[in-house]
C-alpha cells in the first residue's frame, strides 16, 4: 500500500538517487514519472533517509511527512510506551493524532489491539501505509470520535499537535485535541498517556497524574503523562532509557551550596526537568555550586546513569586572556565548552581561545559562590 501519488516504480528511481533535493534529480525523475509522482517519491527518499538516525533501518520502509517525522516517537520509547499499556492490563490502545503511526506501531508489536486516528487526510494515508496489517486507521477529529470509539476498557494515548505552518507550539491552550479535552481523559480513571515536550511546566500537569521526563541517547525527548491503572498519582521521574528510573521528592531538604570539589557532575536533562535533581545530590554524596544552576559536585568519583562526571584539574577565574593562555600553554586542541549562568556562546568562545595542539580538554563555566569559574575537567565513563 502507497500513499497517494507515490508509486513503485518512481520510489525505485528516487531511491538510485544520491542527492533526491537536487534540481538534477527533479528533471530525471520527471522525464520518466508524471511532475507530482516523481516529486512526491523523491520527498520521501529524502525523509526515509533523515529517518534512519530516529528509525534505523526500519526507515528504509517507511513513509514521512516532515512535520510527522519530527514529531514521532522514537521506536525505543514507544516501546516503553507500550509495555506500560500491556502492565496496565490494556488490550486495545485508542491512538488519537497517530501522526505516521510510530506509537500505533510498537502497540500493534507488542499485542495490543489499536484503533489510530489522525486529523490530517494526508497524514492518515501515511499512517495507513505504514500500519497496513497491524492497526485500523481513521481519519477524523479526535474529539468528536472519542466518545464513538473508545470503549470501557480501552486505554488511550494522544500526542497532541504542537507545530502548525508557524513553527512549535508552546503553550497547552494551542494544542490540538484542546487542552481541556486531554485533561478531560486523564481524569477520567482509564490508563491515559499523552506524549508533550520536555519543557511542560510543572504547573500545567493536572493534579492525580504522573509525570514521567524521558532521555534516550543523551537526549531528553519527552516528558508522558499517565493516569489511570498502573500509573503512581502525582509523581515525577527520570527515566533514562531503557530502564534507569530516578523518581524526584519534592519534600527534601535543598541541597547545600559550596565550592567546586574534585568531580563536577553535569545531570541529564530528564534529572532536572522532573525536579529529581535533589534525590541525585543526596546519592552522589555532592552539592550545589549554585543555588539555580544544575551542576553537581563532589569530592568522590560515583559512576551514575544519571549525569556525566568529569574530573576536575583546575578552577580558573573567567577571564578570556586567562583562558587563552591556558588553552596555548596546555597545547589543547580539542576543546570541549560547557556553561550555566553565565552569558556567551561557547562556540564563539571557542573560536576566540584559538585551540591548537595535540590534547583535549574540557571547560565547564560556571556561576559559583566566588563568581564565574572556568573548571577544567577530564571526562569520566558513564
Amino acid at each position: 500500500m502507497l500513499p497517494h501519488p507515490v508509486t513503485a516504480e518512481a520510489l525505485a528511481d528516487a531511491t538510485t538517487e544520491s542527492d533526491p533535493d537536487s534540481l538534477a534529480a527533479a528533471e530525471r525523475m520527471r522525464r520518466r514519472h508524471p511532475p507530482e509522482v516523481a516529486a512526491a517519491a523523491l520527498e520521501q527518499v529524502t525523509l526515509r533517509r533523515r529517518a534512519v538516525a530516529k528509525f534505523g533501518d526500519r526507515a528504509t520502509a517507511m513513509f514521512c511527512t516532515r512535520d510527522g517525522l519530527e514529531q514521532a516517537t522514537r521506536p525505543s520509547v514507544a516501546a516503553h510506551h507500550a509495555r506500560r499499556f500491556v502492565r496496565a492490563g490494556v488490550s486495545r490502545v485508542i491512538d488519537l493524532g497517530c501522526g505516521i503511526g510510530s506509537d500505533a506501531w510498537a502497540f500493534a508489536d507488542a499485542g495490543l489491539e489499536v484503533i489510530a486516528v489522525e486529523r490530517d487526510p494526508h497524514t492518515a494515508e501515511i499512517a495507513r501505509a505504514n500500519l497496513v496489517g497491524r492497526a485500523e486507521v481513521i481519519t477524523g477529529d479526535a474529539e468528536q470520535l472519542a466518545e464513538e470509539i473508545i470503549g470501557e476498557r480501552d486505554g488511550v494515548f494522544l500526542d497532541p499537535a504542537r507545530r502548525t505552518t508557524s513553527g512549535r507550539l508552546w503553550h497547552t491552550e494551542d494544542f490540538t485535541p484542546r487542552w481541556a479535552f486531554v485533561t478531560e481523559l486523564l481524569a477520567d480513571g482509564r490508563t491515559v498517556g499523552v506524549k508533550l515536550g520536555p519543557a511542560l511546566p510543572h504547573r500545567e500537569i493536572p493534579v492525580g497524574v504522573e509525570a514521567e521526563w524521558v532521555s534516550d541517547r543523551g537526549e531528553t525527548v519527552e516528558v508522558c503523562l499517565w493516569s489511570g491503572p498502573g500509573s503512581v498519582p502525582d509523581s515525577r521521574a527520570a527515566l533514562i532509557m531503557p530502564d534507569h528510573r530516578l523518581p524526584a521528592d519534592p519534600g527534601r531538604a535543598r541541597l547545600p551550596v559550596s565550592a567546586p570539589g574534585r568531580f563536577l557532575y553535569e545531570p541529564d536533562g530528564a534529572v532536572i526537568r522532573s525536579g529529581a535533581i535533589t534525590v541525585l545530590g543526596e546519592q552522589l554524596g555532592g552539592w550545589l555550586l549554585d543555588d539555580q544552576i544544575a551542576y553537581l559536585s563532589a569530592d568522590a568519583y560515583t559512576s551514575t546513569p544519571y549525569a556525566d562526571a568529569f574530573e576536575i584539574s583546575e578552577v580558573l577565574p573567567y577571564s578570556e586572556k586567562v583562558l587563552r593562555r591556558w588553552v596555548r600553554d596546555q597545547r589543547i586542541g580539542r576543546l570541549e565548552i560547557k556553561k550555566r549562568g553565565v552569558d556567551g556562546d561557547p562556540a564563539v568562545l571557542r573560536r576566540r581561545l584559538k585551540p591548537v595542539g595535540e590534547r583535549k580538554a574540557t571547560m565547564i563555566i560556571s556561576r559559583t559562590q566566588q563568581g564565574a569559574r572556568v573548571l577544567i575537567g577530564r571526562r569520566m565513563p558513564r
